[in-house]
């Protein structure tokens, strides 16, 4: 036998903060698990749809996520999921969006703490006062700056918006 280091066969009682220093993937995946054993078939086919978005990325790309890798994948689900609904509200399909408005709520189960409104507008105002924007034709600049603040805690959508508006007044 080796004498290299055992695994210890009673390993210690995980502490109450071990889902907060757990990596959102591992937490993903021990939530894919839980749903599995509570046998919730909706929820675990979203989470099982966030993993295959997940696996399929690190394939194409041959890299391993990232935490903010996995926060744009699920950003991007959210915006299809929403693009969805309206599309499904339009074509009087409300048992359709209902199924997305789910997968809505468990992929944001995963999406760091929202920033308000009135936080988002200072870092518009911030923005703006850093690149010197005036116009219309700055608006890239103002972007490119917030975007990586702003990523996975704001919809950028809203924040485009936002800019937009200040830029036209």
């Amino acid at each position: 036998m080796g004498s290299g280091p055992r695994a210890d066969p009673f390993p210690p009682e995980p502490s109450r903060n071990a889902a907060a220093r757990m990596s959102l993937k591992a937490k993903i995946t021990e939530d894919m698990k839980a749903a599995m054993r509570a046998k919730d078939a909706p929820r675990l086919s979203a989470i099982r749809l966030l993993l295959a978005a997940m696996k399929q990325r690190e394939v194409d790309e041959r890299i391993e996520l990232s935490e903010a890798d996995i926060l744009a994948i699920i950003e991007k689900m959210l915006k299809q999921r929403r693009d969805s609904v309206t599309q499904y509200e339009a074509g009087r399909r409300q048992d359709l969006a209902d199924v997305e408005k789910f997968e809505i709520g468990v992929l944001s189960g995963y999406m760091p703490q929202q920033l308000s409104e009135a936080e988002i507008a200072d870092e518009v105002a911030a923005a703006l006062a850093a690149t010197g924007a005036k116009a219309m034709q700055d608006m890239g600049k103002v972007m490119a700056v917030l975007k990586p603040k702003l990523a996975g805690r704001a919809d950028m959508a809203k924040v485009s918006a936002l800019v937009k508006a200040k830029l036209g007044s």
